[in-house]
């Protein structure tokens, strides 16, 4: 009993927090955030809970982005579109919910940043999951030699969804289904329909044979794994969407050697001496990487940016932060760009890691 006492008070106090806060910067008067207040915890007094309003929602997933310590592409929060799914209770409303957030997200290349929001997580901890990491992210096929065909993050989902009966195309690049949870035992399986996913090729401007590796990514990150926090409230299933910062796809996803580990091929079409680190040969053939994924997601027609650019929109970002007497809050391993880091004001700045609600948190893994 005192143990549930002490949990509603936290809530209560969480609560208020942020509907002042979020009241105050929507504009509505003394009397009507305090009337909001009143309703909130006479509802937790109750029934233990409460229930956002959309405008809170709709806000309060914008004030979550802004207080992301890990992103470095908050300059344009207020602009994320959110998609209030808090009815959906089935996971095949899940998946149609899904799909429409990838259609709205893609739009044609012109990527829009959005949030998809799921029920509240209830009391006991039971709330809608997402397996996925990533909405979209390609499958990892271990060989019997140890090696793995395509992501070898996507290992273990990539087997859990063949013991369910799934059957790709075994290539490098085979999109993976999506594994839902709306509360049940187990979750469902569903493919995402042909065509949804756009897919940029990559090809590099001046370097010959670039194409005979194949490559390819998809044209929208859409985080799928955690949980976003408002209000002492959790929703453990909100996938979210921005863009991709081309180092994302050329500096880790096809560079990292637990990832595709390509820089050893493309230095070999370069025609470069890896006999030695001295050559650095390693940071040549990343450039050139990062060089074929901005220029092809451009061909394409789809939005990217280069972690320079980035780096000068956060810049924006920590003076507007300033000029509304916010203060800045970031995770500098995070913000700093995994190629040319030092050539970034980030680098040579330092910042307060503390995690202010709303915001999105890790949560434990289901594979």
């Amino acid at each position: 009993m005192e143990q549930a006492v002490k949990a509603h008070r936290e809530l209560a106090a969480e609560a208020e927090r942020f509907i002042r806060t979020c009241y105050a910067e929507l504009g509505h008067t003394e009397s009507e955030t305090n009337a909001r207040v009143r309703a909130v915890q006479a509802s937790i007094v109750l029934a233990g809970t409460y229930t956002h309003t959309t405008e809170e929602l709709v806000h309060g997933a914008k004030m979550a982005w802004r207080n992301s310590t890990r992103c470095i592409g908050r300059l344009f929060w207020e602009t994320m579109h959110v998609f209030d799914e808090r009815l959906a209770a089935t996971e095949e409303e899940m998946a149609q919910a899904i799909e429409r957030h990838i259609a709205y997200a893609t739009n044609g290349g012109k990527i829009r940043p959005a949030i998809t929001i799921f029920p509240q997580e209830e009391a006991g901890g039971k709330g809608p999951r997402i397996w996925n990491a990533q909405l979209i992210r390609y499958a990892g096929y271990a060989q019997p030699d140890g090696s793995i065909v395509g992501d070898p993050i996507s290992a273990k989902l990539t087997a859990y969804c063949q013991s369910l009966g799934w059957r790709g195309a075994g290539t490098a690049f085979d999109v993976l289904p999506l594994l839902l949870q709306a509360g049940g035992a187990s979750p469902k399986l569903f493919e995402l329909p042909a065509g949804l996913v756009l897919e940029v090729r990559l090809r590099h401007p001046e370097l010959a044979g670039f194409d005979v590796l194949g490559l390819k990514w998809y044209a929208v990150p859409l985080v799928a794994n955690m949980r976003l926090a408002i209000g002492g409230i959790s929703y453990t299933a909100a996938p979210f969407n921005g863009w991709y910062m081309g180092t994302e796809i050329g500096a880790r996803n096809l560079a990292d050697r637990d990832r595709y580990d390509l820089l050893p091929e493309v230095a070999k079409l370069m025609g470069l001496d890896t006999r030695s680190e001295a050559t650095l040969w390693r940071d040549k053939a990343l450039v050139e990487l990062n060089v074929a994924v901005l220029h092809s997601y451009r061909q394409a027609g789809v939005a990217i940016v280069d972690h320079h650019t980035a780096a000068k929109q956060f810049a924006r970002f920590e003076e507007n932060e300033h000029k509304q007497g916010r203060d800045i809050t970031g995770r500098w391993s995070w913000l700093i760009p995994p190629l040319s880091p030092a050539t970034t004001h980030m680098f040579h700045s330092r910042y307060d890691a503390t995690e202010h609600t709303p915001n999105f948190f890790a949560q434990d893994g289901l594979i």
